[in-house]
């Protein structure tokens, strides 16, 4: 009545009768709460208002334009504001460029028709808005060089003006 087995047989058949049987997993489940909060950015950069060659015993103005991009968080409203420049006795109503101590007189206004001058929003100046979209936005400046400056030296004439942006 008993049967002889092979090796194989006889391993296969210790291995079923002595080894536990598996145990049934088991599951469980939670939650992981996740929070952010997304804060309001802006960043600036900025395009010279470059007035190239200017003919100072003209009674012309010569105008130029410069730009900004501006680059907020989506959502976020914006103000760009400009100071007077560092020019020896800059004003908003005068922005001066210099040439070691001669001044050249000018401006900037925040539209094509330069009716605006753009500032800080005091003294009757004008800023820049907008909302931000996540993208570099655009804008452009515009300068006028008054013309009739008659008494202005020959010199390379420059300035920085301070461009803050407020959100």
């Amino acid at each position: 009545m008993f049967k002889t087995l092979s090796k194989g047989a006889l391993a296969t058949t210790l291995a079923a009768v002595c080894l536990p049987a598996p145990a049934i997993a088991g599951t469980a489940s939670g939650s992981l709460a996740t929070s952010a909060t997304v804060t309001a950015n802006c960043t600036v950069s900025t395009s010279a208002l470059a007035f190239g060659n200017v003919d100072s015993t003209s009674a012309s103005n010569v105008d130029a334009t410069g730009g900004l991009s501006i680059t907020c968080t989506n959502g976020s409203a914006w103000t760009a504001s400009a100071g007077v420049g560092a020019g020896s006795g800059a004003s908003y109503a005068n922005r001066r460029m210099t040439a070691g101590s001669d001044l050249l007189n000018y401006n900037i206004y925040t539209s094509a028709a330069r009716t605006t001058v753009w500032g800080d929003g005091t003294a009757s100046t004008g800023t820049i808005g907008g909302t931000g979209s996540g993208s570099a936005q655009s804008v452009t400046v515009y300068g006028r060089i008054a013309g009739g400056q008659t008494g202005v030296p020959v010199g390379s004439y420059a300035d920085t003006v301070a461009v803050t942006i407020s959100y």
